[in-house]
Parts: structure tokens; sequence; C-alpha cells
């Protein structure tokens, strides 16, 4: 596996004084991977961190942060043009970096829910079916994955499970488009998430580690022996990447309602995290 650690880790919004601060800190930490959150277009730039990454020998991988102004799904077309247009920036922005990936929820605002009938819900996906498709060409052509994340029922109402997700990744059918795995949200709507991670199978092209509760991977009551096993099982051994917050990451922090630190630092949830994860996949 090649572990990594998502930049929000140590907070937000991504700057290149942020990012050159970060980059030395997670080589030195032992990091093989670097996850960047696209917030805002051109928040830092792009070309020169990519350069940095190669320094520091480091690979990189990026994650979308869709909000009310961008969301595929919005009854606004205008807003629903300014997702996919934010999608083809965050793959220009991969491409960039040399990121071979954007991962996350790409279909809708993050902590976004409604309500919606069984034919509601069929259009709904059916919308996001024909989006990722167009999308997932766009990013073929840059070289870029694309991994859709399924959340927990608090944070969308769209995409919560494994099972649902898999039937969009199937009928999108395009190989850069792939699943995003994440054991916070299998945690709270798979009954066993070795059988999740199992039926997502060869679908799943990224994965993102933390506790039950958002703190460091090893913390809470995980069971990463099965976890691993079924990564196994599935063929996976690709990025690995930690993804927690902290209550001053504003564009993320009340969507998921991170209200409070997750560890002693934030520092020591990346280090006790890629100490256990090391132990765990090498």
């Amino acid at each position: 596996m090649q572990l990594g650690v998502n930049l929000w880790v140590w907070g937000a919004p991504m700057t290149d004084e942020r990012v050159d601060r970060l980059l030395p800190r997670a080589a030195e930490m032992g990091f093989d991977i670097v996850e960047f959150p696209i917030e805002e277009r051109d928040g830092f730039d792009y070309d020169r961190v990519g350069r940095a990454l190669a320094d520091h020998g480091l690979a990189g991988s990026v994650v979308v942060a869709m909000n009310e102004e961008r969301d595929l799904l919005h009854d606004d077309e205008a807003v629903r043009e300014n997702g996919r247009e934010y999608v083809r920036h965050c793959v220009d922005a991969a491409a960039t970096l040399g990121a071979d990936r954007v991962v996350g929820p790409l279909y809708s605002a993050v902590g976004r829910t409604w309500r919606m009938s069984d034919a509601e819900r069929a259009a709904a996906v059916e919308d996001v079916i024909t989006q990722l498709r167009d999308l997932s060409a766009y990013a073929a052509d840059h070289g870029v994955t694309l991994c859709v994340e399924p959340l927990n029922r608090f944070e969308t109402s769209v995409l919560n499970t494994v099972e649902q997700s898999v039937e969009v990744i199937d009928r999108v059918d395009q190989p850069n488009c792939e699943l995003l795995l994440d054991t916070f949200h299998m945690n709270i709507e798979e009954p066993s998430l070795p059988a999740a991670i199992e039926a997502a199978g060869d679908r799943i092209g990224h994965f993102h580690a933390c506790s039950n509760d958002r703190g460091p991977p090893g913390h809470g009551h995980i069971e990463w022996p099965a976890v691993d096993a079924a990564l196994t099982d599935a063929g996976y051994d690709d990025q690995v990447v930690i993804e927690s917050f902290t209550p001053e990451v504003e564009s993320i922090a009340r969507a998921a309602a991170i209200w409070r630190p997750l560890a002693e630092s934030q520092n020591a949830l990346a280090r006790e995290g890629l100490t256990f994860l090391r132990d765990r996949f090498d």
C-alpha cells in the first residue's frame, strides 16, 4: 500500500504558504502520498507544487470540496454547471500536480440532505450517472481517474452505501470511474465493513482511513485486520489516505460536524495514524 495524508488534517484553506509548510512535514513523517483539497480555484500554484511534490519524493491525489454553489443535483442549472466546471478544474489541477486521481462525493454538496420518493431517487441516480459519464470522458483525456465516494446519511441523501454506489459505477461503465471507500462512512452505513469491501471488489480506486470518530486509524472500534484482509481479497494495493479534519476547516467542518479536536494534536493524529497503517498494511 501507498500511505497518504489529506492536508485537511492540518487546516485550510490551501494556500502556497500552507502547502509549502506541510509538504516537507508529510515527507519527514514518512508519508508516500499527499492529498490536496481544492476548495477554491487556483488557491495555490499547481505547477510549482507539482514540482515540489517530486522534489520531496511524494505522489499526490486531489479531493473535491462540493458545496451549495457547486452541486450536480441542484435545481438551478447554473449551480449544476458550476459543479461540472469545478470538477473539470479539479481534473486539470490533478494533471498539473502530477496526480492520477480526483476523489470524493463528486455528485452533490456535502451536508445537503433532502427527502426523495423512489421515483425521485431513481431520477437523481440517472442524472448522476449521465454527468459522471461525461466528466469521466474529460478526466480520461487528462490521464485522471474519478473515484466516487458514498457518504453517510447525515452528509448526503444520494449515495450512502456501497451497494448504491456500485450500481452507479457499473452504469457509468468507464474504466476511469471507480469507487472511493471511507471507513468513517462505512462504519455508519454498512452492517459489515469487510462485506462492503468485498461487494465493491475491483471497483475500488481509492481508500480513506480513519477511526470511527474520525480520529487516527487504530483508535476506536474498527476491525482493521478484517478490513486489511478484505482489501487484500479485493486485490486492492493502492493509496490509503488518512482523512480527518479540524474545526478550523471552514469548507467542511460544519457539513461534517467537526466541533472538537480529534487527537492530542494534528501532528499526533498524522504520526499515530501512519505508524498504525504502516504496521497494519506492510
